[in-house]
């Protein structure tokens, strides 16, 4: 068949029993081959039996599949072949680096991923060195000297493989959607990394400083707060809320309660609905479609977290979220206030994320089968639980006595 191809056309074109083409009338040598499976492929013919593919369609745009197809004729009546098969490179249409992110990666990458942003900063802050470069001309070398220069900056292993992991991906995509023949990571190994880890957990001192510093905190706002009432009333400005009977001065402690007792994830608890949040039955259920694994899971609330929650929603009620930002949205960041307050209690190298970790902890340590915690955490696979294993009580000393 050959007509002239267009975006009408395109969309268009069925599927068959058998493979078909569509021959382009605008730009010769240029047809869309199209298989049973309904997967759409730009082509270019310079001779009797003498195919390439161009790219994917909806991946490659027909513009650039026309220039591609320009390019590959005037090689081949120039040079005998087109330069892209005689030297193993694509054509000119080929993006760079960056272009592709922005143009094709992301959009899909959004589409059907979470945490897209974080991917995104990933990709723009970390790769700099080879982001002008042509997507094909990126070499594993390329890729070895910017892991080696994080690792010289004091990179550990386990982070240099999760930005690795970033760009893998990418080069994933561009191998199947066809811009490329071969992933450049193919032969490069990941950093070898303690999977097992240490964890950092609260020790009892710690735990005490850390509620002791939420408690003064909360001291300090209200004193800050009469006094600044004190001042308006002198001056007869209008009152602010008195703070003096309320449970919590701000979303800073119940949001640490709930985090200790429950091990949410810091992403899960910003996207807490009060709808979410049964006190009948006393769970949360943290939604499929808000948690990392994609998986629904319902989390037994305990005496604590349900008296913070209660006291909590006595002031923030009116708000969709559990915690709302200021202007009633989703929370963004509590890291500044966090920070603060580790530097009160005198805690360090203690991450938000730790809290999690600290609720996990506590529980096996507890004698809390290993399975039980892994739903808990909404682990995906119990390898990742099993990093707990050691805080078992007597486990490992009770095999040994055995022999």
């Amino acid at each position: 068949m050959k007509t002239k191809i267009t975006q009408r056309l395109i969309h268009s074109l069925l599927t068959e029993p058998k493979a078909y083409r569509v021959h382009d009338t605008l730009q010769p040598g240029l047809f869309i081959r199209v298989l049973p499976s309904g997967h759409k492929s730009y082509m270019v013919t310079w001779g009797r039996n003498k195919n390439a593919t161009l790219g994917r369609v909806g991946v490659m745009t027909l513009d650039q599949a026309r220039t591609e197809a320009a390019q590959y004729l005037a090689d081949a009546h120039a040079h005998g072949e087109p330069l892209a098969i005689t030297q193993g490179r694509k054509g000119t249409a080929l993006p760079s680096l960056r272009q592709f992110i922005d143009d094709t990666y992301m959009p899909w990458f959004e589409a059907h991923h979470k945490g897209h942003e974080k991917t995104l900063h990933t990709l723009h802050n970390d790769f700099d060195p080879i982001m002008s470069q042509r997507l094909d001309s990126i070499t594993g070398r390329d890729l070895d000297q910017i892991r080696t220069v994080w690792m010289q900056l004091g990179n550990k292993p386990s982070t240099v493989n999760r930005k690795m992991g970033s760009i893998s991906g990418l080069f994933s995509r561009a191998v199947e959607w066809e811009y490329i023949s071969n992933h450049p990571m193919e032969k490069l190994k990941a950093l070898k990394v303690d999977s097992m880890g240490l964890v950092r957990y609260l020790e009892a001192d710690e735990s005490s400083r850390l509620r002791e510093a939420l408690d003064a905190r909360q001291d300090e706002a209200r004193v800050e707060r009469e006094t600044a009432n004190k001042w308006r009333a002198e001056r007869s400005k209008e009152q602010m809320q008195s703070l003096q009977h309320l449970p919590f001065t701000d979303h800073l402690k119940p949001m640490v309660l709930v985090s200790l007792n429950t091990g949410m994830r810091r992403g899960e608890l910003f996207d807490l609905k009060w709808s979410a949040v049964n006190f009948q039955t006393k769970t949360i259920t943290v939604a499929g479609t808000t948690s990392k694994t994609s998986d629904t899971r319902h989390i037994p609330m305990n005496k604590e977290t349900v008296g913070a929650l209660k006291d909590w929603k006595k002031q923030a009620a009116n708000s969709l979220y559990v915690f709302p930002s200021q202007d009633g949205g989703r929370l963004k960041d509590v890291k500044n206030a966090w920070l603060k307050l580790l530097e009160r209690a005198k805690i360090e190298d203690f991450r938000w994320h730790d809290m999690r970790h600290d609720f996990a902890s506590r529980l096996v340590m507890a004698g809390v089968p290993l399975n039980t915690v892994r739903d808990l955490l909404g682990h995906a696979d119990i390898k990742m639980t099993l990093r707990y294993a050691h805080l078992a009580p007597g486990t490992k000393a009770a095999a040994v006595e055995l022999i």
